[in-house]
């Protein structure tokens, strides 16, 4: 388990739904992500997530590039 404000460095899948978005995460599950800027660019792509992890399977994301 995650602790609160731990660091994420994860890779995945990035999904979008009408809630937001989503890392289907290469390790298994999910992560909810919050942004500051919407990666259009990278929606149903493989990608890696950096931030911090914020309770209950959500993620504060500081970046999100291209795996």
């Amino acid at each position: 388990m995650t602790e609160i404000g731990a660091g994420v460095d994860e890779t995945g899948r990035l999904l979008r739904d009408e809630a937001g978005f989503l890392l289907q995460r290469d390790l298994g599950g999910t992560f909810r992500l919050i942004l500051l800027r919407v990666p259009i660019d990278h929606v149903e792509k493989r990608v890696r997530v950096k931030g911090y992890y914020a309770g209950d399977d959500v993620v504060e994301v500081e970046g999100v590039a291209a795996a």
